[in-house]
C-alpha cells in the first residue's frame, strides 16, 4: 500500500520534533499505521537546525502545502488565530484530514472547524493541543466512554507551574521567577497568555467540551493569573496544608459547567499538588472509574511531537472509514452536544482563602466573623500573626467552606469597608479535590 503523504506547515519546536520523531520511528510507526507516512513537503520560514530536513521538498509559503494535490494530510504547527484558521479552512476545502497542536484555534474557532470537516468528510486531529505529550484527549473521549465525567482539574500551563514552584520551594518573588523562565525559554517575551490564565483556559475549554459534551465556548471561561501571587499567601498555604497551583476547573452541576481558571489552594497530600516544575498533570472524576490523574510534560519538543505523530497514525488507519463511524471530534455524536449553559464565575462554589490586613483593634476578628455568619459563610480555620513590624498591621487568614462566589463577594465587600481592615482583602478559591 502506497504511504501516505504529509505535508508540515511550520518548522519551529514542535514541527522539528515531528519531522525528527518521524524519520526516526519510521518503521515502527508504519507498523503501527498499516501504511507508511511520508513528508513531502515543508513550509517553513527559517530553517531548524535541529531538524535535518535531507531532500524533502521545502517552502516558504503554508497554502502551496495545503493546495498541493499530493498531500494527503496537512499538519498545523503555525500556532495563532488568524493565517491558521485559513490554512486549516482550507485544507479541509481541499478534502485534506488535518493534524493540528493549537490550542487557541481550536478553543476559538473549534466549531466552526469541526462543522467543516463533517461536511467534507475529512479527520481534524488535536491531541497535542492540550498538555503536550500527556495523551488526555483520547483518554477522556475514548478511554472514559462509558462515565458520566463530574469533573476535571488541571495544571495545563508549565510556565506558570514553573514560578509557582520556585515561589514555594525557595521563597522568591513572582518577578523575578518570572525574568528567569523567560531566559529559560518557559515564557514568552510577553508573557501574558501564560501567567493570566489565557493558555490554561484554551485547554480547558477543549476538555470540557469533550467531557461534558457541549460545544466549544473559550468567551465564557473566567480566567485569573499568577501575577498578583505573594510568597506570603504561598507560605500561609503551606502552613494550613496547601499547595497553591494555577489550576484550571471544569465542574458539571445541575444548574450548568463550571469552566474556570484561577491559582487554587489544593490540600499537599494530592498528587496533583506535587506536579512541579514545567510539568502538567490532568485529574478527571468519573462516576465509574473514581479519580484518574494524568502526567507527564506538558511542552517541549518531542513530547508535544508524540502527541502530534499519535494523532498522524490514527488519521491514517481511519482515513478509509466511513466518516460516519468515525471517533467524534468532541466525543459525542454532533447532534447529541448539550446546550447545558457555561456559569458565570458568581454562581461558581468553592471554598476560599481569606487574608485579612487588620489594625491591632480589639473585636476586629468578631465583626469579620459576623459578616462571614450574616451572609452563610462558615469558617473552617483561622489563623492570626503577629503584628508586622513595618505597618504594625496584624494578617489574619481564614479557610471557609465552601460558599457561592457571589455570597463570598458581598462578604469581601463588606469586610473592605470595616475600619479595622486595611487595603484590600485576598481571596484564592479552595479545591480538596475529592
Amino acid at each position: 500500500m502506497k504511504p501516505v503523504k504529509v505535508g508540515i506547515c511550520g518548522l519551529g519546536t514542535v514541527g522539528g520534533g515531528t519531522f525528527n520523531v518521524l524519520k526516526r520511528n519510521a518503521e515502527e510507526i508504519a507498523r503501527r499505521a498499516g501504511r507508511g507516512i511520508e513528508v513531502a513537503q515543508i513550509a517553513q520560514r527559517r530553517p531548524n537546525p535541529k531538524c535535518d530536513t535531507g531532500i524533502t521538498p521545502i517552502t516558504d509559503d503554508v497554502f502551496a502545502v495545503v493546495d498541493n494535490p499530493e498531500i494527503d494530510v496537512v499538519v498545523e504547527l503555525i500556532g495563532g488565530y488568524t493565517v491558521a484558521r485559513e490554512l486549516v479552512m482550507r485544507a479541509i476545502s481541499n478534502g485534506k484530514h488535518v493534524v493540528t497542536a493549537n490550542k487557541a484555534l481550536i478553543a476559538v474557532h473549534g466549531n466552526e472547524i469541526f462543522a467543516k470537516a463533517r461536511e467534507k468528510g475529512v479527520i481534524v486531529a488535536f491531541e497535542a493541543s492540550v498538555a503536550g505529550g500527556i495523551p488526555v484527549i483520547k483518554a477522556v473521549r475514548e478511554g472514559l466512554a462509558a462515565n458520566r465525567i463530574n469533573w476535571v482539574a488541571g495544571i495545563i500551563n508549565g510556565t506558570g507551574n514553573f514560578i509557582l514552584t520556585e515561589m514555594r520551594e525557595k521563597g522568591r518573588a513572582f518577578e523575578d521567577v518570572l525574568k528567569e523562565a523567560q531566559a529559560l525559554g518557559y515564557a514568552e517575551a510577553d508573557p501574558t497568555f501564560d501567567v493570566e490564565g489565557i493558555d490554561a483556559a484554551h485547554k480547558l475549554t477543549i476538555l470540557a467540551s469533550i467531557a461534558f459534551g457541549i460545544p466549544l465556548q473559550f468567551d465564557k471561561a473566567y480566567t485569573e493569573g499568577i501575577t498578583t501571587l505573594t510568597t506570603a499567601d504561598v507560605g500561609y498555604a503551606e502552613a494550613l496544608g496547601y499547595r497553591i497551583k494555577h489550576l484550571g476547573i471544569a465542574r458539571s452541576t445541575e444548574k450548568g459547567i463550571e469552566l474556570r481558571v484561577h491559582p487554587t489552594l489544593i490540600p499537599a497530600d494530592r498528587l496533583i499538588a506535587n506536579v512541579n516544575g514545567v510539568m502538567n498533570a490532568v485529574m478527571v472524576n468519573g462516576d465509574a472509574v473514581g479519580s484518574t490523574l494524568f502526567y507527564g510534560a506538558g511542552a517541549g519538543m518531542e513530547p508535544t511531537a508524540s502527541s502530534v505523530v499519535a494523532d498522524l497514525v490514527d488519521v491514517v488507519r481511519a482515513m478509509t472509514s466511513d466518516p460516519e463511524n468515525r471517533v467524534p471530534h468532541l466525543a459525542f455524536q454532533p447532534d447529541a452536544l448539550s446546550d447545558h449553559p457555561v456559569l458565570p464565575i458568581e454562581a461558581c462554589e468553592s471554598a476560599y482563602y481569606l487574608r485579612i490586613q487588620a489594625k491591632d483593634h480589639p473585636g476586629v476578628l468578631a465583626q469579620v466573623a459576623s459578616i462571614l455568619s450574616e451572609r452563610g459563610i462558615n469558617i473552617e480555620s483561622i489563623m492570626q500573626k503577629e503584628a508586622e513590624e513595618h505597618d504594625g498591621l496584624i494578617p489574619m487568614i481564614l479557610l471557609t467552606h465552601r460558599v457561592h462566589e457571589q455570597h463570598m463577594n458581598e462578604a469581601i465587600k463588606a469586610l473592605e469597608s470595616l475600619e479595622g481592615v486595611v487595603g484590600a482583602v485576598v481571596r484564592i478559591r479552595v479545591e480538596h479535590l475529592n
